[in-house]
């Protein structure tokens, strides 16, 4: 049996992804015989519950004594880890979840961070290659790719066309879907046009879940233009909305590894996506990648799975083929550890 490990974890604020990703870990470590405790603010705990873990606010890490590993997710926690692994001679490893976008003096100010956290960390794990080769760049000393698994999608509980004809979807109207915070780095101006594109093709309709600071700016664009696009907020029925979909569509001008992208491909709806971040090497052949920004080769891609559904149950099957291939979370969670060891030995 291996040595149980005594395990700290530290996070800032993250009701998204980085936070998903460590409650996946966390039962999964407590399963193994690991104690594990995690430093995360309320809203964080709160939104994830870390299952398996004594939950303790940020604050309290400079008081961290007796760990094994500390293990910060995210550049910013790893600022707050950093000066504990110098004083407590802990073995540290930090995860790269997101890149700094962006030339302003915020932007600057986080590349001297991720600098600072880079030469700091005895490993850094990147979720995709360009966060790899951006951590080597700022100093790192040793760093790999660290893949961040999809959390097991749910199966569908409402009936599809019931779903459909509440957003307003008869059978021969064809649903584009996106799933995204309504923030900068989702570049939901593309995804509007691209529907300026095809507004003329009664065919083709958008619906984006979600919320963000850009709401108000996206939904004047859209009564002004008179789009096909549908805003509708947050909802809790994601798997019974992916099953209802046609398309999904992917516009952001960054990711890692994107979780809709992730879910798309897992149900089987064709996606189209920028080119960006790790998006290529996460879809393979399994989605159709346009460039950042290029509304134009987006919609035409849309026309053309609009026009021959055949090629839409190919790209379906194309995806789930290239989801097969995917690290599950108990794999990623017995990849994690083995980091942890390395960093031991």
């Amino acid at each position: 049996m291996t040595e149980s490990l005594k395990i700290a974890l530290v996070l800032t604020a993250s009701t998204g992804g980085i936070g998903r990703h460590v409650a996946s870990l966390t039962p999964r470590f407590a399963a193994a015989g690991h104690r594990v405790r995690v430093y995360a603010p309320e809203t964080t705990a709160r939104a994830h519950g870390f299952a398996g873990a004594d939950v303790r606010p940020p604050a309290e890490l400079r008081r961290l004594s007796g760990a094994d590993v500390l293990h910060a997710h995210g550049y910013k926690a790893g600022g707050l880890a950093v000066p504990v692994r110098l004083l407590r001679r802990t073995p540290l490893v930090v995860s790269w979840h997101n890149a700094v976008l962006g030339l302003d003096r915020q932007a600057a100010a986080a590349r001297l961070l991720q600098r600072f956290v880079a030469r700091g960390a005895d490993l850094t794990l990147g979720a995709s290659s360009d966060l790899v080769q951006q951590a080597r760049w700022c100093g790192a000393r040793n760093a790999r790719l660290g893949p961040v698994a999809a959390p097991a999608l749910a199966a569908p509980t409402g009936d599809r066309d019931a779903v459909r004809a509440a957003l307003g979807f008869g059978p021969d109207r064809l649903l584009v879907l996106t799933v995204s915070r309504l923030a900068p780095q989702k570049n939901l101006g593309m995804l509007l046009d691209v529907a300026a594109e095809v507004r003329a093709d009664v065919r083709l309709g958008f619906v984006v879940v979600g919320d963000g600071p850009e709401r108000n700016a996206l939904q004047d664009r859209i009564d002004a233009e008179r789009l096909p696009v549908a805003l509708v907020g947050s909802r809790n029925d994601v798997p019974d909305l992916l099953a209802a979909a046609d398309v999904a569509l992917l516009t952001s001008t960054w990711e890692a590894r994107a979780l809709v992208a992730q879910e798309a491909l897992l149900a089987g709806v064709p996606l189209i996506a920028t080119k960006v971040g790790g998006v290529p090497e996460l879809v393979g052949d399994g989605a159709v990648l346009v460039r950042s920004g290029d509304a134009p080769a987006a919609a035409r891609a849309l026309r053309h799975l609009a026009e021959l559904p055949f090629l839409r149950a190919e790209l379906a099957a194309r995806g789930r083929a290239e989801a097969a291939a995917w690290p599950d979370e108990d794999a990623v969670a017995a990849d994690v550890l083995a980091a942890y060891h390395s960093v031991l030995r």
